[in-house]
């Protein structure tokens, strides 16, 4: 992952030095995902090409470094006529806050005004997970819906484990061979590279063995668990569409996404006894403050269910 090079025409040759530098320390001691990278990269490179066009010079460590609260609102402002959303800004804003911050602890330049930039507000998002007999149904179809019987099981295993071990989609897709569950725990790693032991229901097992089972490429221990079509490494965008076609197959809203089987998998154990801090542990969040958007969702069905059965609600 790289910023392009029609961008970096645009940057001196030290501003370009610095912004491998800068890549290098989010891959390999920051430990980023490339999704993540890839994101860094699309901000940094919008911004370094607005900022070439609105100061009319090359992007240099100085024009960096002297960069004003005025040059950074005309940026956000330009994105935002552009149609980009709060949460696109907000995320952008995060990405120069990053780089510059970068600099700033290299010693590199400093830039005064880049923290006095405020955040577009975000509205209070709550976690949409879905209904046990939704989950049912359609991790069962997605067994029947491939064409090929082993893509069928690989689609029902994956969903499968990432409802009954509440995994990232990018965790359980960098799994290998050697990662599948010992004595009934699966060790996995995630952001940050920190890894997590999370518990494995017997049933998530054997549908992970009925998959390997029919999966027709040999098996090597650092081989990926899920693999396409072509034997490669299984794409997130194909997992995404196989969720999309599912998702109108059952009539699901738009919020059923891998991910959404995440979070039915906290406010699941959440409903039925589980602890906040368990829920922390089994999900890798660094903060408990991330796991308690799931007490809301209970709170909310709670009233959603008073309102509908209260006499007086009607």
């Amino acid at each position: 992952m790289a910023i392009k090079k029609h961008v970096l025409s645009l940057c001196s040759n030290d501003t370009q030095s610095i912004l491998q530098e800068w890549l290098d320390w989010l891959r390999y001691e920051k430990h980023l995902s490339s999704h993540s990278i890839r994101a860094y990269c699309s901000d940094i490179s919008q911004f370094l090409t607005f900022l070439n066009m609105h100061t009319g010079n090359i992007v240099s460590i100085n024009v960096l470094s002297s960069a004003s609260i005025k040059d950074f609102r005309a940026w956000m402002s330009k994105k935002a006529i552009s149609g980009a959303s709060n949460a696109s800004r907000a995320r952008s804003l995060s990405g120069v806050k990053n780089f510059l911050g970068w600099m700033d602890r290299q010693g590199i330049a400093h830039n005064a005004a880049i923290n006095t930039v405020r955040s577009p507000k975000l509205p209070h998002k709550l976690p949409r997970p879905l209904q046990y007999d939704q989950i049912n149904n359609f991790i069962d179809a997605a067994k029947y819906l491939a064409k090929d019987d082993w893509i069928g099981a690989r689609n029902q295993a994956l969903f499968t484990l990432l409802y009954g071990c509440g995994l990232r989609i990018h965790e359980a897709l960098s799994l290998t061979l050697s990662d599948l569950p010992q004595n009934g725990f699966l060790r996995v790693k995630g952001k940050g590279q920190k890894e997590r032991m999370v518990p494995v229901l017997k049933i998530v097992e054997n549908i992970l063995e009925a998959y390997r089972k029919l999966c027709p490429y040999p098996e090597s221990e650092n081989r990926p668990l899920f693999l396409g079509a072509r034997g490669k490494a299984l794409n997130q965008g194909v997992a995404q569409k196989t969720m999309r076609d599912l998702r109108r197959g059952f009539n699901l809203p738009e919020t059923a996404t891998p991910h959404a089987l995440r979070h039915s998998f906290a406010t699941h154990l959440l409903q039925n006894g589980a602890n906040l801090r368990e829920i922390q542990e089994l999900l890798g969040h660094s903060s408990v403050s991330t796991t308690q958007r799931y007490t809301e969702v209970n709170a909310e069905e709670m009233l959603r269910i008073y309102r509908q059965a209260h006499p007086r609600a009607k």
